[in-house]
This record gives C-alpha cells, structure tokens and sequence, in this order.
C-alpha cells in the first residue's frame, strides 16, 4: 500500500471524512463545473426542454448507427453458419456473406465520415471519438 493510502486509510479510520458536508445525500450533477459560465444557462434550457447539445446529439446518433450496423452484420453471421451446417450451396452461402460485409464497410464508412464531422464540432478533445476500423470489426467473423 501506497504512503498516500495509508493516510487515507488512517484518516477515514479515525472518523476524519464522517461529517462531511452532504453526507448521505445524493451529488448533485445538474451543474457541470467545467462548462463556460457563459454557456450554462443555454445547455440548462436545452436539458429542460428534452434537448441536448448538438455534439452529444450527433455522438449518440453515431452510436446508434454503429451499434445497428454491428448488429446487422452478427445476424448476417450467425445465418451464414447456420446455412453452412445445413449444407446450403457455398456459392450462395458467401455471395450472401461478402453482400452483408459490403453493407457493413458502406455503413462503416458512412459513420466514420459523420465522426470526423463530429470531431471538427466537440467543444473539447476529450470528447473526440476515433474512427472505426472495419479489419478490427470484421476479424471475430473470420474463418
């Protein structure tokens, strides 16, 4: 155990951290302290309203596209083995795959380009998303 935990450990042990102000009560998240004072009262009507910023928008509409296309492609594997234990025509049977995997790249290549977009509009660079790799993606449906 590190110095630094010792103390910590010592010093919670001797009751330092139990009267804490807002113990027991729930944190309060409504504020975000490292938002520009400026633009508080903007993102606080947007949060009431039902709405959000646009790059967290944008951010979770790339999610939810990922997420599908992902999905899809899984089903797309999952038939395709089933449809080789079942002895279909192998012609047909990875027709049908390099089809599913040629919709994933379109779709993949679609999100990356709306990630770059994103990227240009993130107020800060811890919010910057990497582009998706397809040969990473595609490698657990290798044969």
């Amino acid at each position: 155990m590190s110095g630094v935990e010792e103390i910590i450990r010592q010093a919670m042990q001797d009751g330092a951290f139990d009267n804490l102000p807002g113990k027991g009560k729930p944190l309060n998240l409504e504020e975000n302290p490292y938002l520009d004072p400026e633009w508080q009262l903007a993102y606080h009507l947007l949060k009431q309203n039902g709405f959000a910023p646009e790059f967290i928008e944008q951010r979770q509409s790339i999610e939810l596209e990922l997420a599908d296309a992902r999905q899809t492609l899984a089903r797309a594997w999952t038939w395709r083995q089933r449809a080789i234990e079942e002895g279909k025509a192998s012609d047909l049977v990875e027709g049908e795959w390099a089809k599913a995997r040629k919709e994933f790249e379109t779709k993949v290549d679609r999100v990356n380009k709306e990630i770059r977009t994103y990227n240009l509009h993130i107020p800060t660079q811890s919010l910057f998303r990497l582009p998706v790799k397809i040969e990473a993606e595609l490698k657990p449906f290798a044969d």
